[in-house]
């Protein structure tokens, strides 16, 4: 089975709205030619959500979330539901990334309810999964991405987990510059896959200091479906040719 690359870049809490149509305004055109390749998603802060969804208005490029909240309405202050994202035309969005674990006492129940709010509103969930810097230094790494798997994604049926996107991302190579592996990542991510049902068929990208250098070696992998980029997708070039190099290697 082929499965189609994707390419989402997770800009964190950086740009305004004005920064955001600069930067749409010189990727677009180039990525414009490389999504008969792959897929291309962009995921910016929420103030900037309208602007890009305007910016992107007419091609297939895709644009979401960095984060959701599970109940459609009510007295949250501060949050945003799945469904606001869905009004908007969000097709993705980011839940349990690590820095949401770390920084907000994010669960994998939290995370599971997320999930089930997106799928209700037809949005793809990318969901991360990864060890930290001790789990993998003692060997636990299987063991702390299978329990987030099985607890994030127990609840689905085997086809809705084949509809989603499941992004390993080792907490310890995240804005480091320390990328994993690429055999390493690769194992990982085919451990992941016989998880649970309907895993075999999903997406799945690696996260963790990818970039133009490392990008193919990365997607030549048979496991690693793309990447969930964050620092060098800030620049509209560099992340241009990461996906370039990235998708040379699945087309």
């Amino acid at each position: 089975m082929t499965r189609r690359p994707l390419f989402a870049a997770n800009w964190k809490c950086f740009k305004t709205p004005d920064e955001t149509r600069a930067y749409i305004d010189a990727f677009r055109p180039g990525a414009e030619e490389l999504i008969p390749k792959t897929d291309i998603a962009i995921l910016p802060p929420f103030i900037d959500l309208e602007t890009v969804r305007l910016a992107l208005d007419g091609t297939t490029i895709g644009y979401g979330a960095q984060d959701c909240y599970w109940e459609q309405q009510g007295a949250f202050t501060g949050e945003v539901s799945a469904a606001m994202l869905g009004a908007l035309g969000c097709e993705y969005c980011i839940v349990g990334h690590s820095e949401r674990r770390r920084l907000f006492g994010e669960t994998d129940e939290m995370v599971s309810k997320k999930i089930t709010a997106l799928l209700a509103e037809g949005i793809t969930p990318i969901v991360c999964v990864g060890e930290t810097l001790d789990e993998y230094k003692g060997g636990l790494t299987l063991q702390r991405v299978m329990q987030q798997v099985s607890d994030g994604l127990g609840h689905l049926e085997d086809g809705e987990r084949a509809n989603l996107v499941v992004a390993y991302e080792p907490v310890w190579a995240i804005g480091t510059g320390l990328a994993d592996d690429p055999d390493s990542a690769n194992r990982t991510i085919g451990y992941i896959r016989q998880c649970l049902g309907g895993l075999d068929e999903a997406r799945v990208l690696y996260g963790g200091s990818m970039k133009a250098e490392n990008a193919a070696q990365f997607c030549a992998q048979p496991n690693i479906d793309g990447g969930l980029v964050g620092s060098a997708s800030l620049d509209a070039v560099t992340f241009l040719k990461l996906v370039e190099n990235g998708a040379e290697m699945r087309a």
